[in-house]
């Protein structure tokens, strides 16, 4: 061998093994190590088969070393950290001038770990910041405000799973997840609110049908409360949620893809949901009262007034352009709807949305622009499991919720949504959100607070966020 190759060869390690170590304390080693690799391929220095062993010596190595450092047993292969952070500024406002603008600073912090080991099972979870609200948190946000004094933060645990995943060969594959976890299906925000994390089991199937078309389903059943020994809960009782969505990938030319999907739900017993033993965190649907407090006052308690059984089709189309300007790379536009049905209701019972997004931010020099337009009738869906950022100003207060006149996200809302993001670097996104929306019902709104001569409940909701992820 000649001494070149050997220096060469010598370099080779060398770069390898400091950038290892870099990566191992800064844990960050798999993205580190293989850009190095990567390069050393581009100079020459490394052929595609060496690449290929460093980099499974690589991966080994750092397993090894992670498994002696912290007692691990050999059955686990791999770990991941990952997260987030994200600083907002908020602005609600409304042409009523019964609403005072109103202005706040929240943060959210996520952090989770996430597991792999033999026999295809992995383990994760993941902790979250937060506001309180009422006994049990907020389930439709993990952001903190800036106030209290600079008191101290709470943190929760956002997600706690385990998922076996048995089937992955011959184009299908499938896998099995109970706990507290990110949501399965791929429905929109008007279904469920980015935040939301449900609770109970879940199944993901998929078959690649050919290199341009898939099928996958996801079926699930979550709990939604449940009571203590000796409570009036019963397993035929408690309240719960089926569910399940189909969809239809296909990438017709390398340009033009298309999805289509179908699915629907079930919330059972949906009147033990009362206004008393869950987070109210929005509003929007009908409700009755059933009976009185018995603390010794004389607020009522009111619960669902109907069932929620609906459908929901939803269709998008992408075509990407090779390049466009001020953009860094192939630019998608993608078109999209989403149409949902309460079958258990007779009236507003109806949700859907429509909008078109330009571009995919992401990656350094990325961005994209999006518009949708919304209209979630009152009793279409359960108002407390949507997109609470997506909300009005109710000009008077709401009775048959114990709540009072303000703003709040949920159902029985009609608007916009305009969004903008930005990608500085990888993990570094700027990004602008503004929301335009009205009430679409008044009905059983008291009245003492509406301005004169006017029901005006426009609000318009601004976010503006800096979103770094690890």
């Amino acid at each position: 061998m000649k001494t070149g190759s050997k220096l060469a060869g010598c370099k080779a390690k060398f770069l390898l093994v400091t950038a290892s170590l870099l990566s191992y304390v800064t844990s960050t080693k798999a993205q580190s190590a293989d850009a190095l690799i990567d390069k050393l391929v581009d100079k020459g220095i490394l052929t595609a088969a060496e690449a290929k062993d460093l980099r499974e010596q690589s991966d080994q190595g750092f397993t090894e070393s992670v498994q002696s450092k912290f007692g691990m047993p050999d059955w686990v292969t791999s770990y991941k950290i990952s997260g987030d952070m994200r600083g907002r500024f908020e602005d609600f406002s409304s042409d009523n001038r019964a609403f005072n603008t109103y202005e706040r600073y929240r943060y959210r912090l996520r952090f989770g770990i996430t597991v792999n080991m033999t026999d295809n099972l992995e383990l994760g979870f993941r902790l979250g910041s937060g506001d309180p609200k009422g006994t049990g948190g907020n389930p439709l946000s993990q952001s903190s405000t800036f106030q209290g004094n600079f008191t101290d933060k709470n943190i929760y645990i956002d997600t706690a799973y385990a998922r076996w995943s048995p089937i992955h060969s011959g184009g299908w594959n499938a896998s099995a997840t109970v706990g507290k976890m990110d949501t399965p299906f791929q429905y929109s925000w008007m279904v469920f609110d980015p935040d939301l994390t449900p609770e109970g089991i879940a199944v993901n199937t998929g078959w690649q049908i050919n290199d341009r078309q898939s099928v996958s389903l996801a079926a699930a059943a979550f709990v939604l409360n449940a009571g203590v020994l000796n409570s009036q809960y019963s397993s035929d009782n408690m309240p719960y949620l089926y569910g399940g969505q189909i969809l239809w990938n296909a990438q017709w030319t390398d340009k033009f893809s298309t999805t289509a999907g179908f699915g629907g739900f079930s919330l059972g017993n949906s009147d033990q949901l009362t206004t008393a033993n869950v987070p109210l965190i929005n509003l929007g649907n009908t409700r009755t009262i059933v009976e009185q407090d018995q603390g010794g006052t004389d607020v009522p308690l009111y619960s669902l007034a109907y069932q929620y059984t609906p459908i929901i089709f939803d269709a998008s189309a992408t075509y990407v352009l090779d390049s466009f300007p001020f953009y860094a790379g192939k630019f998608p536009i993608k078109v999209g709807a989403e149409y949902m049905q309460n079958l258990s209701v007779g009236k507003n019972n109806q949700g859907i949305w429509a909008g078109v997004t330009f571009g995919k931010s992401g990656t350094k020099g990325t961005w994209d622009v999006s518009y949708r337009f919304e209209r979630l009738e009152a009793d279409a869906w359960y108002d407390q499991l949507v997109d609470d950022d997506n909300g009005v100003f109710y000009p008077g207060d709401i009775p048959n919720a114990n709540a009072v006149h303000g703003y709040y996200g949920g159902t029985d809302v009609q608007g916009s949504m305009v969004k903008f993001n930005y990608s500085f670097t990888d993990a570094l996104t700027f990004t602008v959100t503004c929301y335009v929306n009205d009430l679409i019902s008044r009905n059983g709104l008291v009245n003492s607070i509406y301005v004169p001569n006017s029901k005006n409940s426009d609000m318009i909701h601004m976010m503006a966020d800096i979103n770094l992820v690890f």
